[in-house]
């Protein structure tokens, strides 16, 4: 289980359906769906289960026609339900839009989540990059640094109300650059980044990490390190091959049709069982503490049930 002491020594956590897009057959996500795919993932043996914060999703970033809209589910109520209906796992999301959030109302909502699921409970805090969902809540879409520092200030405002209480929620940063991640090492309990990370760029991450934290005279050991990544597993190449072409024939407008599947294996848990439990290891050796497994080919979505038994088998 996870804790505000990190992990021991590495843990995998499986992102849950929560988009529209994200289930093959359903053209709006149903709740039972959600339900039944937290249900195989526990089963399976993953330790925690994570959403995302988002008003809705435009998909032209991963090649989707622009402007068109999928429906979310909120991930407060969301956490709320899983965090009852799964006991010993640990329920978190990747990550809380900082400028959607206010954070003394967002320090609340965490506090109520901490009180049901005790010690069970991570808030991932970002800086937010969807413009169009900004407009509209009437938020305004600052520059990168100014973002930045309002994900900071964020923080420090749910740690106020959450010390008042006595609640313990690890907070960590979620994104990708360099200033990102120096925010990370001086205000956050970890680190997270997503969904498709090559270990040479990653390693570079590192060392801006511990360059901070040597800066500021904190133990990079502090902090937990968590890379969620998309998943694509077989018992053979052709089968990798097979149930890749699965998640282009189940993505929306099947924009995945054109990719190069070779260029987008690369960074990601992509292989045969044996390759993938390789994979997996080298992230341990660079101090991954959780492992965030995607299945579809977008985020927080899925494939078949019997993708999920192979990726465990690689995985867990």
């Amino acid at each position: 289980m996870i804790s505000s002491a990190g992990f021991a020594p590495m843990e995998v956590g499986f992102a849950l359906p929560q988009y529209d897009y994200s289930v093959p057959g359903d053209s709006r996500l149903r709740w039972e769906s959600v339900l039944e795919w937290s249900d195989r993932a526990v089963a399976a043996g993953f330790t925690s289960l994570w959403v995302s914060d988002h008003l809705f999703l435009t998909l032209e970033r991963y090649g989707g026609p622009a402007g068109q809209r999928y429906g979310c589910l909120d991930p407060i109520t969301t956490m709320a339900a899983l965090a009852a209906r799964h006991p010993d796992v640990t329920i978190g999301c990747l990550v809380f839009c900082a400028q959607l959030r206010p954070p003394k109302i967002l320090g609340k909502q965490l506090e109520t989540l901490a009180n049901l699921a005790p010690n069970r409970v991570v808030a991932g805090i970002g800086a937010g990059w969807n413009e169009a969902e900004f407009a509209e809540a009437g938020s305004a879409f600052r520059r990168p640094g100014e973002r930045l520092r309002e994900m900071v200030d964020a923080a420090a405002g749910v740690r106020h109300v959450l010390a008042d209480t006595g609640r313990d929620v690890p907070i960590w940063f979620g994104g990708k650059g360099d200033r990102l991640v120096e925010l990370a090492a001086r205000h956050a309990d970890g680190w997270n980044t997503v969904w498709q990370w090559p270990f040479d760029a990653y390693r570079r991450k590192l060392e801006v990490l511990r360059r901070t934290c040597e800066r500021i005279g904190r133990d990079p050991g502090e902090l937990t390190l968590s890379v969620g990544l998309n998943a694509v597993v077989g018992s053979d190449e052709a089968d990798v091959r097979r149930r890749w072409q699965q998640r282009v024939d189940a993505s929306p407008h099947r924009m995945f049709a054109a990719a190069d599947f070779d260029e987008w294996r690369s960074g990601r848990l992509v292989g045969v069982v044996d390759d993938v439990r390789a994979q997996v290891d080298g992230w341990r050796t660079l101090g991954v503490r959780l492992l965030v497994v995607n299945l579809g080919a977008l985020p927080f979505s899925v494939t078949d049930p019997d993708d999920l038994d192979i990726v465990a088998s690689a995985v867990l």
